[in-house]
C-alpha cells in the first residue's frame, strides 16, 4: 500500500499508476541534489533511500524513506530549489510522476492532497523532534568541550606554576594522568645529542634516569615517527617490551603514546599513558584530542623551564666570573711578590733538593693564579691556549710529584703505567689542571683510601690516558650530566665548574673524554689527544 494513495480505491490507484514511469535505481544514485531543481514526485516501490542535508559542512542523514513512502512533493508544490538531497542507499525501484501527472492527481483526487498534507505534518513533527534531539546532543557536546577546555586551562596553569624542570615534568604527567584517567604514565624528553629519549622515574626512595634509543620500543617509535600509538592489548604489539612488567609484577593492558610537540611542530618529548582506569575501557579519540591540545602547553612549560635554568646558570657563571676577577685582582700582586722571593731563595739555595722545592712553590703559585684566570675565562667563554711540544714523561713526572704528596695524606695508592716516552703538543698548564682535577675528584670518592692508576699509551696519531679509581662511582644520571656547569656529586664544597672546565680544555685540545663508572666499584676516565695539534 502506498501512503500517497491512502483512501483511494484500487481501480483509482491503477488509473493513477498509468500516469507514472517505473525506474530501477542503482545504489548510490543521487535522485535529488540539495540546492538543485526538480519537478518529479517519487514513490519508493522497493529498496531504501536517505534524505541528507549539509549541516556545518557535514552530510547529515535527517530521514529515511522506505518502501511505500513518497518524496519530492515540496519541490513540486512550491517550485523552490531542493532543501535536501535524496540518495539511494541500496538498489531500489521508484514510481516517478512528472509535473503534469502530479497536477492531474491533485485535481482528480482530493485525497492525494490530503495525504500529502498529512505526511508533511508527520514529517514536520518528526523533524522538530529530531532538531530538538540534535540541539540536546549539541548542548551536551558543547558542555563537554567546555569542560575539556577548562581542564586544559587548569592543566596549563598547573604546569606553569614551576620553573624547575623535574617539577614541571611531574606536574605535566599528573595532569595527563588525571584528564585521561590513566593508571600511570611516563614523560620522555628527547636528547638530540645522544639521539635518545630519557625520563626520570622513582625506584624505591630514589629517582633514577632511564634512557633508550629513538626508534626503540613504543615510545621510541613515537619519538621517531611522530605517530600516535593507541593499542588496547600491549602484549599483542611487537614493539612492546614486557621486561618492566616481569620485574615489577605490574600488568600493562592498554597504552596511549603520543608525541609532545612545540608550536613549530618539532617533537621534544613523548607522553606514554598506561591502563585506562574506567573499567575495561581503552583510551579513545577524546583522550588523544586532549593530549594533542595539552602537548603544546606542556612543551611551552618545558621550554620556559629550560630557558629559566639557562638564565640562572648564566647569572651564576657571571657571578663566579666576577668573583674570579676579584680574586685575580686581589692575589696577583702578593703572589707576584711571593714568586719573586721564591726565585731569590732558589738562587741562594745551597743544595739541589732545596732548589727543587722552590721550583714546586713557584709552579703552585702559577697554578693558583692560572686556576682563577681559567674560571674567569670559562665564565666569559674565552679560550687562551699556549700550545707547546713537551716530553710526555717529563710532563707526567711533574704531576706525579704533586699527586704523590697529596695522596699519601689521603691513604690513596698511586700507580702509573706509561708506555709513551715521546713528545706531544699540549698546553701543559691546562692539561695539568685536567689531570689534577680528575685525580682530586677520585680521591674524594675514596674517603677511606684506595687506588688511583694513570695509564698512558699511544699510536702514531694520538695519546690515550686512562685515569682509574676504585672509589664509590657515580650514578648514570650524574655521569651523563657531569660536564654541565654546577653539577656536583658527593661533594660538600666546590663550585661545580671543575668537570665543565675539564671538558672545555679537552675540547680546546681537539681531544675526547669518555667515562665509565659503576656504583661501588669505581670510575675510569679515558682521555685521547692528537700528538700534534691541527694547524
Amino acid at each position: 500500500m502506498y501512503s500517497l494513495f491512502e483512501g483511494l480505491k484500487q481501480e483509482e490507484i491503477d488509473d493513477l499508476l498509468k500516469l507514472a514511469s517505473v525506474e530501477s535505481i542503482p545504489a548510490g544514485t543521487i535522485l535529488m541534489a540539495e540546492g538543485g531543481t526538480a519537478s518529479r514526485l517519487y514513490i519508493l516501490k522497493e529498496g531504501q533511500v536517505e534524505i541528507r542535508k549539509l549541516i556545518d559542512e557535514k552530510d547529515e542523514v535527517i530521514g529515511t524513506i522506505r518502501a511505500g513512502d513518497f518524496f519530492g512533493e515540496l519541490a513540486r508544490l512550491d517550485g523552490e530549489r531542493n532543501s535536501a538531497s535524496v540518495v539511494a542507499t541500496r538498489e531500489s525501484v521508484v514510481i516517478a510522476f512528472d509535473r503534469s501527472s502530479v497536477d492531474v492527481m491533485i485535481r482528480r483526487y482530493p485525497e492525494v492532497s490530503w495525504n500529502i498534507a498529512r505526511v508533511l505534518s508527520e514529517r514536520l513533527r518528526a523533524s522538530n523532534d529530531s532538531l530538538k534531539n540534535q540541539i540536546e546532543i549539541q548542548k551536551m557536546v558543547s558542555q563537554k568541550e567546555i569542560s575539556r577546555l577548562n581542564s586544559i586551562v587548569e592543566a596549563t596553569q598547573t604546569v606553569n606554576s614551576s620553573l624547575e624542570i623535574d617539577r614541571v615534568l611531574e606536574l605535566i604527567l599528573q595532569e595527563a594522568i588525571r584528564i585521561t584517567f590513566a593508571e600511570r604514565g611516563t614523560i620522555y624528553l628527547i636528547d638530540d645529542n645522544s639521539h635518545e629519549i630519557w625520563a626520570r622515574i622513582i625506584v624505591g626512595d630514589e629517582i633514577s634516569e632511564i634512557r633508550q634509543a629513538i626508534g626503540k620500543g613504543i615510545s621510541g617509535y613515537v619519538a621517531e615517527t611522530g605517530e600516535t600509538v593507541n593499542i588496547s592489548d600491549a602484549y599483542s604489539d611487537d614493539r612492546f617490551n614486557p621486561e618492566f612488567d616481569r620485574k615489577s609484577g605490574f600488568r600493562t593492558k592498554n597504552i596511549l603514546c603520543m608525541p609532545m610537540r612545540k608550536k613549530d611542530g618539532k617533537i621534544i618529548g613523548v607522553f606514554q599513558l598506561i591502563n585506562k582506569r574506567h573499567g575495561n575501557f581503552d583510551f579513545d579519540k577524546e583522550d588523544e584530542s586532549f593530549l594533542k591540545a595539552f602537548s603544546v602547553n606542556a612543551a611551552i612549560a618545558i621550554e620556559n623551564s629550560r630557558m629559566a635554568q639557562q638564565m640562572v646558570q648564566n647569572e651564576r657563571l657571571s657571578a663566579v666570573g666576577r668573583m674570579a676577577g676579584t680574586i685575580i685582582h686581589d692575589i696577583k700582586n702578593p703572589m707576584a711578590t711571593i714568586r719573586l722571593y721564591a726565585q731569590v731563595l732558589k738562587k741562594k739555595a745551597g743544595n739541589e733538593e732545596a732548589s727543587s722545592l722552590v721550583d714546586q712553590i713557584i709552579k703552585q703559585i702559577d697554578r693558583l693564579v692560572n686556576l682563577a684566570q681559567e674560571v674567569l675565562d670559562f665564565s666569559r667563554g674565552v679560550s687562551q691556549m699556549n700550545i707547546k711540544s713537551v716530553n710526555f714523561q717529563e710532563f707526567l713526572n711533574d704531576i706525579l710529584i704533586f699527586l704523590q704528596k697529596d695522596f699519601d695524606k689521603r691513604n690513596v695508592e698511586l700507580q702509573t703505567e706509561n708506555s709513551f716516552p715521546g713528545d706531544i703538543e699540549i698546553d701543559a698548564d691546562k692539561l695539568t689542571r685536567v689531570i689534577l682535577n680528575i685525580a682530586g675528584n677520585a680521591a674524594d670518592a675514596m674517603p677511606n683510601g684506595g687506588k688511583f692508576c694513570i695509564r698512558a699509551h699511544s699510536d702514531k696519531l694520538k695519546l690515550t690516558i686512562e685515569l682509574a679509581d676504585n672509589g664509590s662511582g657515580m650514578p648514570e644520571e650524574v655521569r651523563r650530566r657531569i660536564f654541565e656547569p654546577f653539577v656536583t656529586f658527593g661533594k660538600k664544597t666546590g663550585t661545580g665548574l671543575g668537570m665543565a672546565i675539564v671538558k672545555k680544555i679537552i675540547d680546546d685540545h681537539h681531544g675526547e673524554i669518555e667515562i665509565q663508572s659503576e656504583l661501588g666499584k669505581g670510575t675510569t676516565m679515558t682521555l685521547q689527544f692528537p700528538l700534534k695539534q691541527p694547524k
